[in-house]
């Protein structure tokens, strides 16, 4: 069948999902993956497999192996040397190579000597692609000599004397296991006073007459030849002063080689070693074993400290009655001054031990392989330490790479081999020998140079199904040279899958986190390099889960009676459920009383046995689902009537089966006053640490009465137990005895450990203490450790007492520390902690901003660049940069004051901001400074700027003065914010009639320098508005408005002076008194209204006559709308004046009652009337006029009768 044919099923579930088989990256480890289908022409340099180790010891009675394998493309042939010189096996009938393989097999059983082929010998794998080669494989045979003839003498001493039975064991290879045993091969039991030497020689600290015996028999085991050896008897004998005469006191001159002394009791004094003070040397990674064994009597008890520190926690053990120490794993850090100290009643002696560990190299960083392709770069990093120093050498295919052919792609840098523009015929393997007098280290490392397009090796159209709303994950194992990019697409449009929604891995799985019912389709994995391109697609079912709707309920039934349990499963259609009923976790009981169907457990005549817990469980292929239920069986009610309550308390609390760090519980439940209980709850008191207060130690189904609880160390626990039923919970039971749980080390540290510093040269570790509960025994205390991260420091630490803070002096400044806080108390130390990263304190940044460019955007707004400072010359965490800004002067000679300085901080490592609300046609100044947690940096030097022109703001004040018959002059000052150099203003002026509509509009320019003027041929007696605007080259600004009227025609006035003046009248003053009464009462009223929010009859007058071509603009639409109370500003009656001074200032609006409409600003005329009806806040734009660009400024436009 076609491979695209092919449709293969794979079932993924949450974490059991199949990972890809290859992992693609070019500086690894990488193998070309050797499939003889897919990969046939795919070329790998030799790598070895397995060898024989260094030291290789071998059993003279068995045929000599010395292992050799090793891989490559083509297979690689082998060949060996032997002390140096080529080992040419076809001369040597014995020695045969296993067939594909480098294995030498050398047939000593038929004839020859193990020790003919003692040697060094190494093996060499190579191919067109290089040469790997092995250890040097150093060949002995193992001996188990015999021990030499000897004459024993019997031992004759006094009790109490110190004694030294010598072993000496003949020297084998590898070296024997010495133990002591009778002629019965039983072992001689030892002790403190009585114990084997590192030696194998057999110490008394002191003889007793049980010692008395004369087999005495040293065994030495080898076990390479599984052969014992054992040395003559040795007889001894234990007698009292009483007992000696005169001939035993003759042979005592022959057994002072052994130590013959006094049997008074005396001070310690040592067997091994001698002297006050030793020396011992041992390599790092192996055990450092010190011993030390005295003589005395009494029998000497062995201590041992180290000088000027402690011995390392979890390393150390104490072997042979502590008269040995030993250190696994040591390290450099463990060289120092050792003190064996024996005691007894009589005194003590003391021996020091100096320790230097010395280190055979080890690696720090070992070569990878690497596979290139042509042109590109890599490197091969050789990098060890040991004690001393180990050398590094570098060969190529097995040659020093001094005398190997030179490759121009290659540069040597000590440790380093650096490749450039490789070619094919830079592929060789490479070897790095990293050695010191204590051994060596050697490591084939490969280059691999090919030119491979992408090959996928996942099998095609394979079909996975995964369950909704789970992970789902699709393979592309994939290979090629260089290293193919990995694209997914889904179905046979769109664009590549990114990782917003899904997540590419670097194996080329692409994986859906949450996979969706429209995550169904095709995709298509496409692998791409500059060589080629190769596909594979992948087919993806997403199935519903399985569920179970309805769930099996809680059922309490009498005896006798039949249930039912219910349990319907929905469920995937594709995917066929298996139902199975199980009890208590197990099967069915085997009894036809149990039927199940397809939805249902019925149970027939119930019997008490049956009570327990049942659970139904649904299972697929992909997924399954369970719910469980109780059957409770009790017996028929009673006939009265049954009182349903909480349960009462449970009784006789029991603690049974007392561990560390556990303990039984056992109640009997109180009465459940018919209502089952359905759970007990199990709360504890802590009589040591808080006595009194109860807390949730656990909660138990209702059928149980025995609870397994977990202790803590170090806690004097009691018990209480309450009953929960669906009416409520019981009261607490009785307490329980109390039980005190052993103390024991921390197994847990503190939390929220921190390191921040607090001054340029401290380090605070602060930390959350344990409490009391959690300390776990007495004398909680803290081991704060800590060094710099960078550096290559060993830890310094401090133990604290139980406190919360250690504060480090003298640190530098801001440099990252690594931090631990390990608790402890007088049992031991909590687990190793976790190291969290600090840093000591900051200090002000040392440098200023540099390259700080201005680029002016607009007339208010202007953007700041600049050059970020170096890292380390913030001295802290960077928090952002500030700029100080202030206005130096205006452009304008009009106004030059000095402004406050600004400031503005952009947060982080941003390098350039925006500097908004700036005055046009102004000359500023700035600064930049870094901001740390300590402060403030330098301030750059300073960097001016000019905003352009703006408009500018509305005239400052307008009045009209000397009105005429057919004139108006009207008097401005210039605006107060020019925002330029300004060009002419633009007056606009339309008459308004007695309707109060409004006439042509006219316009003028005037002159920038003029601030007044006078207009001519007007219509006497009508009424004018006027708008004023100032312009600068940039356009017009705000505009300022006023209404002023042409005085009346003279005729007129001579007609009316020709009347008769009833002003002089006493019938006019009184009407006049009493007019000027009334409307000071209706004015009274007009306020009491207007502060109720109504309006004055003039505002309803001006909205029945509004001019629709001068209506405002509504701010939420832009849509024409009426004027309020605030913002009208419409002409008043005809008949109005203005004041006498015909003067309206624009700063006299801000933030006064006139903007709301009160009468602060109001007048009367001379007869008291009231002129101020309203003040306008804004001032529209004219019928016609349109040339600002900006919104108009407030100002008050007061207007009065005349």
């Amino acid at each position: 069948m076609p491979l695209h044919m092919m449709l293969k099923k794979k079932h993924l579930s949450a974490g059991r999902v199949p990972l890809i088989l290859f992992l693609c990256q070019l500086i690894s480890a990488l193998d070309v993956p050797l499939d003889s289908k897919l990969l046939d022409d795919l070329v790998q340099p030799p790598t070895i497999t397995q060898q024989s180790p260094k030291d290789y010891i071998i059993d003279p009675r068995e045929n000599i192996v010395i292992q050799c394998e090793a891989k490559g493309k083509p297979p690689p042939s082998f060949s060996w040397t032997r002390n140096g010189t080529h080992f040419d096996i076809d001369k040597d009938p014995l020695v045969t190579m296993k067939p594909g393989s480098g294995t030498l097999v050398i047939n000593i059983m038929s004839e020859g000597k193990a020790e003919t082929y003692e040697g060094v010998y190494q093996c060499t794998a190579r191919n067109e692609r290089g040469a790997a080669i092995s250890n040097n494989i150093v060949v002995r045979p193992s001996r188990s000599p015999l021990w030499t003839k000897e004459r024993l003498e019997p031992i004759v001493l006094r009790n109490g004397q110190s004694l030294v039975l010598p072993c000496r064991p003949p020297i084998g290879l590898p070296p024997a296991i010495i133990f002591w045993m009778d002629n019965s091969f039983q072992r001689l039991p030892q002790s403190e006073r009585v114990s084997q030497g590192l030696n194998g020689d057999l110490y008394f600290s002191n003889v007793l007459p049980e010692d008395t015996r004369e087999d005495y028999i040293c065994y030495a085991r080898f076990n390479h030849t599984q052969t014992i050896q054992q040395k003559q008897p040795i007889s001894l004998k234990v007698i009292s002063v009483d007992e000696l005469n005169d001939t035993i006191a003759a042979n005592l001159s022959d057994t002072e080689l052994y130590g013959a002394k006094s049997s008074k009791e005396r001070p310690p004094t040592f067997l091994t070693p001698e002297g006050n003070e030793s020396h011992k040397e041992e390599l790092r990674g192996n055990v450092l074993s010190l011993e030390c064994i005295a003589e005395g009597l009494p029998t000497p008890i062995i201590y041992w400290i180290k000088e000027d520190g402690t011995l390392p926690v979890n390393r150390t053990f104490y072997r042979n009655f502590r008269k040995t120490l030993q250190i696994i794993r040591v390290s450099e850090a463990d060289s120092g001054n050792y003190q064996c100290i024996a005691k007894n009643t009589l005194g003590a002696v003391h021996h020091t031990i100096s320790v230097t560990v010395k280190a055979a190299p080890y690696w720090i960083v070992a070569p990878q392989n690497l596979v290139l392709s042509p042109g590109e770069n890599g490197t091969l990093i050789c990098r060890a330490n040991g004690n001393p120093k180990p050398r590094i050498s570098w060969l190529t295919n097995g040659v020093p790479i001094e005398i190997a052919l030179d490759d121009p792609s290659r540069k040597i840098d000590g440790d380093t081999i650096i490749f450039s523009n490789v070619q094919e015929s830079s592929s060789a393997v490479y070897q790095c020998n990293a050695s010191n007098k204590y051994g060596y280290l050697l490591a084939n490392a490969f280059v691999n140079v090919l030119a491979e397009p992408p090959r996928i090796l996942t099998s095609a159209n394979t079909l996975y199904q995964v369950i909704s709303n789970r992970p789902a994950l699709l393979d592309c194992a994939f290979f090629g040279s260089p290293m193919p990019t990995i694209e997914w697409f889904k179905g046979t449009k769109g664009g590549a899958l990114h990782e917003d929604i899904y997540v590419l891995h670097d194996n080329g799985t692409l994986e859906i986190p949450v996979a969706q019912k429209d995550s169904t389709g095709t995709y298509t994995c496409v692998a791409w390099n500059k060589l080629g391109m190769a596909k594979n697609e992948v087919h993806l079912e997403i199935k519903d889960p399985t569920r179970i709707i309805k769930q099996p309920e809680y059922a309490v039934v009498q005896r006798g009676s039949k249930v039912s349990f219910e349990c319907k499963v929905k469920h995937d259609h594709t995917l066929i459920p298996t139902i199975m009923w199980l009890k208590d976790n197990g099967e069915l009981p085997n009894d036809e009383r149990f039927s199940t169907d397809k939805d249902h457990l019925v149970v027939s005549d119930v019997k008490d046995d049956d009570g327990g817990t049942y659970t139904c469980t649904a299972n697929t292929t992909l997924d399954s689902a369970s719910a469980s239920a109780v059957l409770r069986v009790v017996a028929p009610p009673p006939t009265p009537a049954p009182i349903y309550d909480v349960p009462n308390p449970p009784f006789d609390l029991e603690l049974t089966n007392q561990l560390d760090k556990s303990v039984q519980l056992t109640w009997t439940p109180g009465d459940d006053n018919n209502s089952p209980i359905t759970k007990f709850i199990i709360e504890y008191e802590d009589a040591m640490h808080e006595a009194g207060l109860w807390r949730h130690q656990a909660e138990v189904s209702g059928t149980q009465t025995t609870a397994q609880l977990k202790l803590s160390p170090y806690v004097n626990y009691s018990f209480r137990v309450m009953a929960e039923n669906s009416i409520g919970r019981s009261m607490p039971s009785e307490a329980s005895e109390q039980y005190l749980t052993k103390a024991a080390e921390p197994d847990q540290n503190p939390t929220a450990v921190e390191g921040l510093g607090t001054e340029p040269d401290n380090l605070v570790i602060t930390w959350k203490p344990l409490n009391g509960f959690q300390s776990n025994g007495p004398g909680l205390q803290y081991k704060v450790s800590w060094r710099q991260k960078d550096g290559d420091d060993e830890w310094t630490s401090v133990v604290v007492a139980n406190v919360s803070k250690y504060i480090v002096s003298g640190t530098p400044t801001f440099v990252p520390y690594l931090i631990k806080v390990q608790a402890l108390n007088d049992v031991g130390f909590a687990p190793e902690p976790a190291a969290v990263m600090g840093h000591s304190g900051e200090d002000l940044p040392m440098v200023a901003p540099g390259n700080v460019r201005v680029n002016v955007v607009n007339s208010t707004l202007a953007e700041v660049h600049w050059d970020p400072v170096p890292p380390k010359s913030v001295r802290g965490h960077l928090q952002g940069y500030r700029i100080y800004y202030w206005k130096a002067q205006s452009s304008s000679k009009r106004n030059r004051r000095h402004i406050e300085k600004k400031i503005l901080t952009f947060q982080g490592s941003k390098t350039h901001g925006m500097l908004p609300g700036l005055q046009p046609y102004s000359h500023y100044a700035l600064n930049v400074r870094v901001v740390n947690g300590k402060g403030e940096g330098p301030a750059s030097t300073d960097r001016g700027f000019h905003t352009p022109e703006g408009v500018p703001s509305a005239p400052s004040s307008l009045k009209i003065v000397n009105p005429t018959l057919d004139s108006l002059t009207l008097e401005w000052d210039p605006p107060s914010h020019p925002n330029g150099i300004l060009t002419e203003y633009i007056l606009k002026y339309q008459p308004i009639n007695s309707t109060h509509e409004l006439g042509p509009l006219v316009d003028l320019k005037i002159p920038a320098n003029k601030t007044r003027w006078t207009l001519k041929n007007l219509n006497f007696s009508t009424r004018y508005k006027f708008y004023l605007y100032a312009q600068t080259s940039v356009g017009s600004g705000s505009q300022i408005t006023e209404e002023a009227i042409t005085t009346v025609d003279e005729g007129k006035k001579a007609m009316a002076s020709r009347q008769v003046d009833i002003a002089t009248q006493g019938w006019f003053i009184g009407l006049m008194c009493a007019v000027a009464l009334l409307i000071l009462i209706l004015l009274i009223v007009c306020f009491i209204r207007r502060n109720k929010g109504g309006k004055y009859p003039v505002k309803e007058k001006e909205d029945a006559h509004a001019d629709p071509e001068i209506q405002p603009m509504k701010e939420d639409d832009g849509t024409f709308g009426e004027y309020s109370d605030a913002e009208d500003h419409k002409p008043l009656k005809k008949g109005s004046r203005t004041p006498s001074d015909r003067t309206v200032k624009k700063e006299d609006s801000d933030d006064s009652l006139v903007d709301y409409g009160e009468g602060v600003n109001g007048q009367f005329n001379e007869d008291g009337s009231f002129i101020g009806q309203y003040s306008g806040k804004k001032e529209k734009e004219p019928a016609e006029g349109n040339e600002s660009s900006e919104a108009p400024s407030p100002v008050n436009a007061m207007n009065s009768f005349v």
